[in-house]
């Protein structure tokens, strides 16, 4: 197993506890796994049943089971050799903390590898083990807040953390202390070190442990000694308010192009990428707490549409302190979207600011040097796909490109999937094999896992209608799967066990029907009360996002929960992904281009009118919608410019001047406002405000650093400025996501009242 013996680097210190956990609880866990899965559809285990609650209703277990996520194994990894996966997982369906579990596929045993609470309570980050029930959350760093802001995390304990090369080691961070694991072993102890810590990352060989702190990269050693690798020098003195930052994504590269890390290990441990962030040619914006007058505003460097970004440039940094820095043409491809290093060296996927013109680069971490290894370019934008670029271990380039209508996979810049095909994400390789997640085109509310070879072309791994992702190592394939026909996500490897997930059932159970309706054949589902008598007349409530790089007709039970419970109190919901969303293929996607409202809002409309036929029960003269992020832009948009339609609109959190949104998302779609402002004119809802003639509330979190809060209030003030009555309903504290229980719960009461008074509705709450 390479690693994992005393005397073999990082796991020598771990091999101390490896009989038990310091706690004195047993490292196996008291849930065994299935074993025999079905190899196409993982079928089996839903772990223990839970324990009785208390009386409930749906919007408060929703909001207590952060959407029924709790309890079920995520974070995934698959050692490369395939012998262990490892993942998080938390006791039980409204515990928040994950704690850190690994399975031996040889065996089929599960253990318990790190216990967040454990951990805490024996280090002194809490006075007992019942005072660490937050594993930490209030000792969080700042940059580990901003992280989980920008990947939705609503969880705590072990939400993220990385492995050594053979996946023998893991590091991750609690209460910005440093913790390292020994899966080999099962166990887990503190590494004291200099912190607050941030991103820890072992190096390939589990000699050393890379880490964040505050603005600099630091490197730990087996002792617990650190130093700082990189960081602000005395260059940087003449830049405001501590602009500059080593290791760390910017603002963009985080919310946008899916990149969190900001610096990476070469294979052999001897020297680290690292990306330097100068946010000082960024503007400033402020987010202040109004319920709290006596705090400081929070500063935030935003790049708004037509503004500057930050200035990315990466470089080689030896343990030796040497630094290299690595040259590329930045004026034409600014945008650092993903860093790897492979056995061929160091490559660089990089990205114009058009979006237009993509390329990968080789560069010499000796000399810094770049030469372009593949290049695409499209006349509307180049789509970032998820695990590219990557490699056969023959060295074949793996990419993916819009090539005859749709996302496909190329292999040495060779297409080898069908057009039929629109390819989402790569997701592995191994030896000559590649692994991707695609649909159909003509089945969108599916994905599959596929796999390419050199011998067998493109082979479907999956079958079962619903929504499949993996993650491979190896001969190990663990897919996590959903569907319409069991409540939540079964997780296990295909050819084996299912792994137990202790989350809750819903208190709700979708009666939903999907249907391609209209000349576009629009994806749509409806979603029923049950036991609708043949003559109802229902009120009808739009629920969309409606936006790019999202879908809300699934093949899954968890995409309708909340609209269930909507359908429960009475109400036929229907959800429509119009063109602009994912899996329709290129021309459907970039429908969008230059207008993010006229396409976008003539689907909901069209959709909806041809449901009628099929369903009378659907009541046109009582039509609501409601949505938040982009599907709050739509529903505002839907009121203002379709009275005639919509009767009413809860818009939660919605861009209403898409000036007012960052740079790499809106640029995509209406590109830069300094060369033509014209499509943010024609998409902007404040420029509309005063045709307003429907009842409107929006919902905003003031904490909001991504739709900052400003979209709603000047929206607001251009209503009132045009006599248009609205309703708005700030949330003190909160952010673009909604993790707080009560809030969360409530919310979705506020919004049921909102719809009775508005469509004149007075039946009682069910």
């Amino acid at each position: 197993l390479g690693i994992g013996t005393p005397g073999d680097g990082l796991c020598d210190i771990l091999a101390q506890a490896a009989d038990h956990d310091e706690d004195g609880t047993p490292d196996v866990s008291d849930t065994e796994p299935t074993q025999g899965a079905d190899p196409v559809a993982i079928q089996g285990a839903s772990g223990p049943e839970p324990l009785d609650q208390p009386t409930d209703t749906f919007p408060r277990q929703y909001a207590r089971t952060q959407r029924l996520t709790l309890g079920e194994p995520r974070t995934i990894s698959v050692a490369p050799d395939g012998s262990r996966v490892v993942f998080c997982r938390s006791r039980g369906g409204s515990d928040p903390v994950n704690l850190l579990w690994v399975f031996d596929t040889a065996s089929g045993q599960e253990r318990l590898v790190a216990d967040p609470r454990a951990l805490l309570a024996v280090t002194g980050a809490a006075d007992d083990a019942g005072d660490a029930d937050d594993a930490g959350d209030d000792d969080l760093p700042a940059e580990e807040r901003t992280r989980r802001e920008r990947t939705r995390e609503g969880a705590d304990g072990v939400v993220s953390y990385a492995t050594d090369g053979p996946g023998t080691v893991a590091a991750f961070a609690l209460s910005g202390r440093l913790f390292v694991a020994g899966l080999v072993s099962a166990s887990a102890r503190e590494l004291p070190v200099a912190g607050p810590v941030f991103d820890p990352r072992p190096d390939p060989t589990a000699r050393r442990v890379a880490y964040v702190s505050g603005r600099a990269l630091r490197v730990a050693e087996l002792d617990g000694s650190s130093r700082e690798l990189a960081g602000p020098g005395l260059d940087d003195v003449d830049r405001p308010n501590d602009a500059v930052s080593w290791g760390s994504a910017e603002f963009v590269a985080a919310e946008e192009m899916g990149r969190q890390r900001g610096y990476w290990w070469s294979p052999d441990g001897e020297r680290v990428a690292v990306a330097r962030v100068d946010t000082s040619p960024v503007d400033r914006w402020y987010i202040a707490d109004p319920a709290n007058p006596s705090r400081v505003p929070t500063e935030h460097a935003y790049p708004a549409a037509g503004t500057d970004n930050a200035d990315v440039t990466l470089h080689v940094v030896g343990l030796d302190g040497k630094r290299v820095d690595v040259e590329w043409d930045r004026a034409a491809v600014p945008y650092l979207a993903e860093v790897r290093w492979t056995a061929g060296g160091l490559h660089l996927l990089v990205q114009s600011r058009s979006q237009m013109a993509l390329a990968v680069l080789a560069a010499d971490p000796d000399s810094g040097t770049t030469n372009e290894v593949f290049a695409d370019h499209d006349d509307v934008w180049v789509e970032l796909v998820p695990g590219t670029p990557t490699w056969l271990d023959d060295g074949r380039l793996v990419m993916t490109a819009d090539l005859g209508g749709s996302r496909r996979l190329l292999v040495d810049r060779v297409p080898v999937t069908p057009t039929q095909w629109q390819v989402r994400a790569v997701v592995g390789t191994t030896d000559r094999s590649v692994f991707v997640l695609a649909n159909r085109l003509d089945a969108p509310e599916e994905q599959h896992l596929l796999r390419w070879d050199d011998v067998n072309g493109l082979e479907p791994l999956t079958r079962s209608v619903g929504v499949h992702t993996a993650v491979v190592g190896g001969p190990t394939v663990v897919v996590r799967f959903t569907s319409l026909e069991h409540d939540g996500a079964r997780v296990g490897v295909i050819g084996g066990p299912e792994f137990a997930s202790f989350a809750e059932a819903p208190l709700v159970r979708p009666n939903v029907r999907l249907h391609r309706v209209g000349t576009r054949e629009l994806s749509t589902a409806v979603v029923l009360p049950r036991d609708v008598p043949f003559d109802a007349k229902l009120p009808v409530l739009l629920d969309p996002y409606g936006g790019p790089h999202a879908q809300r007709v699934l093949a899954n039970r968890a995409s309708y929960l909340t609209s269930q419970w909507f359908a429960d109190q009475g109400f036929a919901v229907v959800v429509i992904d119009g063109r602009g969303t994912p899996g329709r293929g290129s021309e459907w996607e970039r429908a969008v281009h230059h207008d993010l409202a006229g396409p976008v809002l003539d689907d909901q409309v069209d959709a909806l009118h041809a449901l009628v036929e099929r369903y009378p029960v659907l009541d046109l003269s009582r039509v609501a919608i409601r949505g938040w992020s982009f599907g709050g832009y739509l529903a505002a948009l839907a009121v203002v410019r379709r009275p005639d339609v919509f009767h009413a609109a809860i818009a939660g959190a919605p861009v209403t001047d898409w000036r007012l949104y960052d740079t790499h998302y809106t640029e995509r779609y209406l590109g830069n406002p300094l060369d033509d402002a014209g499509p943010y004119e024609r998409c902007s809802l404040v420029a509309e405000a005063d045709a307003l003639t429907r009842p409107l509330l929006l919902i905003h979190g003031l904490a909001d650093d991504n739709v900052v809060a400003a979209h709603t209030l000047q929206f607001s003030s251009a209503l009132l400025a045009a006599g248009r009555p609205h309703e708005v309903l700030p949330l003190s504290g909160v952010t673009h996501m909604t993790p707080q229980e009560v809030v969360a719960e409530n919310l979705l009461k506020l919004q049921l009242d909102f719809l009775r008074r508005s469509l004149g509705l007075d039946w009682p709450r069910l």
